[in-house]
């Protein structure tokens, strides 16, 4: 039967007005859970490393990205299951069935709204997540570059990093040099550092993210908790090393990692290290990896179709309880194949692919099964259809 264009027209504007509505919802409701269990970790850093309210807004801001890729796949799967399976609730798709409309004329619609979402995903997955990573790692430097300035003060003990303690006599936040400093370094477990120097000064690398005081004319005492003696050493110039470890332990990183590179950087890097590491892989693996979670996205729309068609009971909880299992699953592939890919077992670019190779074929096999009206039979044990 020929169809009439304007009504094929008007059936896809209903469609896509059945996904959109729970697709914003579906998204807003996964990265507001991403984002409740990152902010335990920022709260935490604003209570105790003085972290303003703007900053944390900003690390929030710079998370961003990365939890919409995180949470898109299932957003999409779960927007396209709920307006499917609202639609075979109500036999709509029954009716469309008799007029002549089938399953896969209904899909057009949902592989416009899924190659959006790819689009999406992919310009997410090249540049806004790197773009967030690098910058909040950015932001946590300036933090504690601040710390550093605002946590000194004259003639008075302070401790701006974790386990290092400060009195100097004169102190300038202009050129950040301070005047006859007293530093006690007690970051090693094994032995503490204590510096007496004339003059000391404040430096730091934005590139590699370090900070670092330096010192003129000075001794150190190095006392060993095992050891009865101390050791003296004098010197004219001294340089203390001091790590993003030291204020915010979890995030250590004096280079760029994978996650923070652009997709040129993880290129060079790549064709630069000949020596097939776990750093290689581990480069490789995220290369591969911000093309085929985007692939995913759009196979978890299609996929929402059949299995929203085929299933008519349980209202919508049935569509987030399946949806929250297909996106389980392949984040536990997912993750599985990153961690064999990252020791070299399997080659990263093979392995981040197995799990939307798995989605390709589940999709083809419901879409072939809900097409021909043949039930999904383990659906049809957990979720019956109730006669009435």
């Amino acid at each position: 039967m020929k169809l009439n264009p304007l009504r094929l027209k008007t059936l896809y504007k209903y469609i896509g007005n059945e996904i959109w509505p729970p697709l914003a919802a579906s998204l807003a409701v996964f990265v507001f859970i991403v984002l409740a269990a990152r902010i335990i970790n920022i709260s935490e850093w604003v209570v105790n490393h003085g972290v303003r309210l703007s900053q944390m807004m900003g690390m929030i801001s710079y998370l961003l990205p990365s939890m919409i890729l995180f949470a898109l796949p299932a957003a999409v799967l779960m927007a396209v299951f709920i307006a499917f399976h609202r639609l075979s609730g109500d036999n709509e798709i029954q009716a469309l069935k008799s007029s002549g409309i089938g399953l896969y004329q209904m899909l057009p619609p949902v592989v416009l709204i899924s190659t959006v979402c790819l689009a999406a995903a992919l310009f997410i997955s090249l540049l806004g997540a790197p773009w967030g990573h690098r910058s909040f790692k950015d932001l946590i430097f300036r933090i504690a570059q601040s710390k550093a300035d605002l946590g000194i003060q004259e003639r008075i003990f302070s401790e701006p990093f974790n386990g290092i303690t400060f009195y100097v006599n004169g102190f300038s936040p202009e050129g950040r040099k301070m005047q006859d400093v007293f530093l006690v370094d007690r970051r090693d477990p094994s032995s503490t550092h204590t510096i007496v120097a004339r003059e000391g000064r404040i430096v730091s690398w934005p590139e590699s993210r370090t900070i670092a005081v330096r010192f003129k004319d000075g001794t150190v005492f190095v006392s060993g908790r095992k050891e009865a003696g101390v050791r003296t050493i004098r010197f004219d110039a001294y340089e203390l090393s001091i790590g993003l470890d030291d204020i915010m332990p979890a995030l250590t990183a004096r280079q760029l990692s994978p996650k923070e590179m652009s997709f040129g950087q993880l290129t060079r890097l790549l064709e630069d290290r000949k020596e097939k590491d776990s750093g290689y892989h581990e480069a490789l693996m995220e290369m591969v990896e911000r093309f085929s979670v985007p692939c995913a996205v759009f196979l978890m729309g299609i996929i929402g179709v059949p299995l929203g068609a085929q299933l008519r009971a349980g209202g919508r909880l049935v569509g987030i309880v399946v949806s929250f299992v297909v996106f389980l699953l392949y984040y536990l592939l997912l993750a599985g194949f990153r961690s064999i890919g990252e020791t070299g077992v399997v080659s990263p670019a093979v392995g981040s692919w197995i799990p939307v190779f798995f989605l390709l074929v589940g999709c083809i096999w419901l879409l072939r099964r809900a097409a021909r009206e043949r039930t999904i039979n383990i659906l049809d044990r957990f979720f019956p259809v109730q006669e009435t």
